[in-house]
């Protein structure tokens, strides 16, 4: 493979708005391991919300500080040797090590600030000394609105299963959001035979979504959403409405109107308050307010978050499956002046419904195929169903994604594979490339949305049953043990939730290389691993079982030298 002739950079840095993944056996770095990391970072950018202003997904969630540094970035990665080191601070590349050939390609760390505050957040931000990571923005791994679909796609299952005997055929969804992430909610119900009317307050991104195949219409209003659902549901027709509207003011009038949903969430950016918009405003008005008079913005958006919470407790009071779906809602609007008692009585969607996956290693598990070609992402798809088709998760949503999800930017997959599955499939793929079968290089990462990536006592790590909901430890060491297992890039983010969230990002390249099966082989059992010895040690019996050998997917066990025991069973002295 020849490799593109390269410049550095010697003047000031041009402003692009319009990033593409590099397609094809093109080598403008010193290998493929740097190659494919370069093509995450322009995926992650092919797939932005907001690529003039870095901004990929979540209303803040950027994947560089800045332009100077976008460049600085794809610079060192194309001059960067095979036994080298980037090391990236909040989306700056501050530095280049010569470590060994079996490290990481990129080490990064973002936002995790010490007496963590929006305030000093903003403040630091304001210094060009941070930025904002959500999950898979800062490290490059971001693909589109398909990265959250399958999580969707569980969470309905589960709720199906608990509240509508399996089925939501004919069902009606309501929610708000179809942003970035919250895009995806109208494909999982639409895979699940359901229609959704979502509520959007700016246009161009729902207009984005229909040319991207993931809502069907804009209609006027929620009179004629509620009425064109109600018709769908008869009919027998999945489909998405979208609506122009803020959230609480369309909630609040559908609950005015009697209309009754059959499922009811959000996936707005409530996470932060300065990206959330404010009731009466549009797009270009919050904006303006956004900028002028921050102090009076923050007031009407969490005016206005409030209203929408109540608007959803109401629902919820009536019988209707609610629920939080990692928006940080009730978190935000707890901090904003509501009891915490009455913000907290919606339920979060992991401890509801999906965290019985997380114990068995699973989360979102995903691949991108690096040379652009479909094919390749149709063989991976195939090798998917001959090693796991008989399992009910991979076997019932693989053919589902083949024949319904559009592909955005470069081919890619997610797929809820567990403790043991990974490995045995990643090595299976490094396999196939090494036969020619897969045209290029494969990149392996996940969201933080992981099984052992993360701590958030409101979302991800709420109601542990050891009560080690606050305990940071768990993601810091899966990035340890991720090092130790030779991933490529590890990130570790503390800002998803100002304050209350520490995660831990990777990514994983296959190239066809036997190094590439050594690194595989390790990154692909400790990372998901971590994930199953954090719920285990934390109490949950399906956890345990996996650990000790005795899981549904993998005979595989990891050794405990301790079982955790509440306080008053431990020995603290002599």
């Amino acid at each position: 493979m020849k490799r593109e002739g390269v410049e550095l950079m010697t003047e000031k840095a041009k402003i692009l708005y319009d990033v593409k993944a590099q397609r094809g056996s093109l080598l403008r770095c010193r290998g493929w391991r740097q190659e494919s990391i370069l093509r995450m970072l322009e995926n992650t950018m092919e797939n932005a919300e907001h690529p003039e202003r870095l901004l990929v997904y979540g209303g803040n969630g950027k994947c560089v500080r800045n332009w100077e540094s976008y460049h600085a970035i794809v610079n060192a990665l194309r001059e960067l040797d095979d036994d080298e080191t980037l090391v990236v601070q909040s989306g700056m590349p501050v530095a280049v090590f010569r470590t060994h050939r079996y490290s990481p390609i990129v080490v990064m760390a973002t936002a995790n600030i010490v007496r963590p505050s929006w305030e000093t957040f903003r403040a630091l931000e304001a210094k060009n000394l941070t930025m904002f990571a959500q999950y898979t923005a800062a490290p490059w791994e971001y693909i589109g609105t398909q990265g959250v679909i399958e999580s969707t796609f569980e969470t309905l299952a589960a709720v199906a299963i608990k509240h509508y005997d399996g089925a939501l055929e004919n069902r009606i969804l309501l929610t708000a959001g179809a942003g970035g992430m919250g895009g995806n909610q109208t494909w999982a119900m639409k895979l699940h035979g359901g229609i959704t009317i979502v509520v959007d307050a700016d246009r161009a991104i729902m207009e984005r979504r229909i040319r991207r195949g993931y809502l069907d219409e804009i209609v006027d209003g929620m009179d004629e959403a509620i009425g064109a659902a109600k018709m769908c549901s008869r009919s027998g027709t999945p489909r998405s409405f979208g609506v122009v509207g803020n959230a609480a003011d369309c909630f609040e009038e559908a609950y005015e109107k009697g209309f009754m949903p059959d499922i009811m969430t959000e996936m707005c950016p409530c996470h932060d308050p300065k990206a959330y918009i404010p009731s009466g405003y549009t797009p270009e008005q919050a904006q303006e307010l956004r900028g002028s008079v921050p102090e009076t913005y923050l007031e009407k958006s969490r005016a206005t978050m409030r209203r929408q919470l109540r608007a959803m407790l109401k629902y919820l009071d009536a019988g209707i499956p609610v629920f939080e779906y990692g928006t940080s809602i009730r978190k935000e609007c707890r901090d904003a002046g509501m009891p915490e008692k009455q913000a907290m009585r919606l339920p979060s969607f992991v401890s509801e419904y999906i965290r019985p996956l997380l114990c068995e290693g699973r989360g979102s598990f995903r691949w991108v195929c690096i040379s652009g070609e479909i094919e390749d992402l149709e063989r991976t798809d195939s090798l998917a169903m001959e090693l796991f088709g008989d399992d009910p998760v991979i076997g019932r949503w693989i053919p589902l994604a083949r024949r319904h999800l559009p592909i955005e930017a470069l081919p890619a997959r997610i797929c809820y594979m567990g403790f043991g599955q990974r490995k045995t499939f990643a090595l299976a793929v490094n396999e196939l490339i090494r036969k020619g079968e897969i045209r290029g290089p494969v990149a392996f990462s996940r969201d933080n949305l992981d099984s052992g990536s993360i701590v958030n006592p409101t979302i991800e790590s709420e109601n542990m049953p050891d009560g080690g909901d606050l305990i940071a430890d768990w993601p810091i060491l899966n990035g340890l043990l991720n090092a130790c297992g030779m991933c490529d890039l590890i990130a570790i983010q503390a800002n998803y939730s100002m304050g209350e969230a520490v995660h831990t990002a990777v990514t994983q390249i296959a190239d066809g290389t036997e190094e590439a099966d050594l690194r595989l082989k390790v990154a692909m059992t400790v990372d998901s691993g971590m994930g199953v010895v954090r719920h285990a040690q934390a109490g949950f019996a399906a956890a345990r079982d996996v650990a000790m050998g005795n899981g549904r997917l993998t005979k595989e066990s990891i050794r405990i030298p301790l079982w955790w025991e509440p306080a008053e069973k431990v020995t603290n002295g002599p």
